[in-house]
């Protein structure tokens, strides 16, 4: 049994009279995608949020990594323990250059104190020079080394997606937790996507994902969470999910 990464118990969440997410708990274990699906304002990403410290889920909800319970971390305090996220709208510095975009996403994951960086130790020089190499490799896995100088904002919705896919790898996480990865784009990109995510995985990579594309969820996860109402209703095996009928009733609405 691979170890657990991340456990989720107990998260709730309201604004006002609302549970955005009522007493939710799963796990997820390393080595695995697990994909968390559910209608539109079911509270899957209020619960991504609660999980990366962009909300604060209320006692006694715990959200562990490792065992350690980081309810109340600060989001770029749970980013340096291994947990990065993306979001499901495609935003970039639309003038920053591809490679510059790359370089940027690891910033915070390096030295944090300024004098290195003024004077240029060794130890930054080395640290600048892997990052560099890294984000080269990653564009190279995904087709688009030939846009390393050219702005992001030249990048098609497909590419900027693929972009912030591997933004979210460049300090070498733990886990990725992916909102709507495939969202908005064209059949041929998803396959890539999910090509890119199944070949990263076979890699060790662990992912949490948010998901509408149904086809999608059920190739690639190897167990699938199910909210509705803020309520976890179902959780299993992609062939158990999608037999079941409170997912049907909830989801598929028939």
């Amino acid at each position: 049994m691979a170890p657990t990464l991340l456990r989720v118990d107990g998260v709730a969440k309201h604004f006002g009279g609302v549970a955005a997410v009522d007493g939710v708990s799963f796990e997820v274990n390393n080595g695995e995608i697990v994909g968390l699906i559910g209608p539109n304002g079911s509270g899957k990403t209020t619960l991504f949020n609660c999980v990366t410290g962009y909300l604060h889920p209320e006692p006694p909800s715990r959200v562990e990594w490792k065992g350690r319970n980081i309810v109340g971390c600060r989001p770029d305090e749970i980013a340096r323990l291994g947990i990065v996220r993306t979001f499901q709208d495609a935003r970039v510095f639309r003038a920053m250059s591809v490679m510059e975009g790359l370089l940027m996403a690891i910033q915070q994951h390096q030295e944090d104190r300024l004098w290195p960086r003024f004077f240029k130790t060794r130890a930054i020089r080395d640290s600048e020079a892997d990052a560099q190499g890294r984000a080269a490799r990653l564009l190279d896995m995904i087709g688009l080394s030939r846009f390393a100088d050219a702005p992001i904002g030249t990048l098609s919705y497909g590419q900027r997606k693929l972009f912030i896919l591997i933004a979210a790898l460049m300090p070498m996480p733990d886990i990725v937790l992916l909102d709507e990865p495939v969202a908005a784009v064209n059949p041929v990109m998803i396959d890539h996507i999910k090509g890119y995510v199944q070949e990263l995985n076979r890699q060790g990579m662990t992912f949490l994902l948010i998901e509408h594309n149904m086809d999608v969820v059920m190739d690639i996860c190897h167990r699938v969470v199910v909210l509705d109402h803020g309520l976890k209703i179902a959780e299993g095996t992609p062939d158990v999910v999608r037999n079941d009928n409170r997912v049907i009733d909830a989801y598929f609405g028939v």
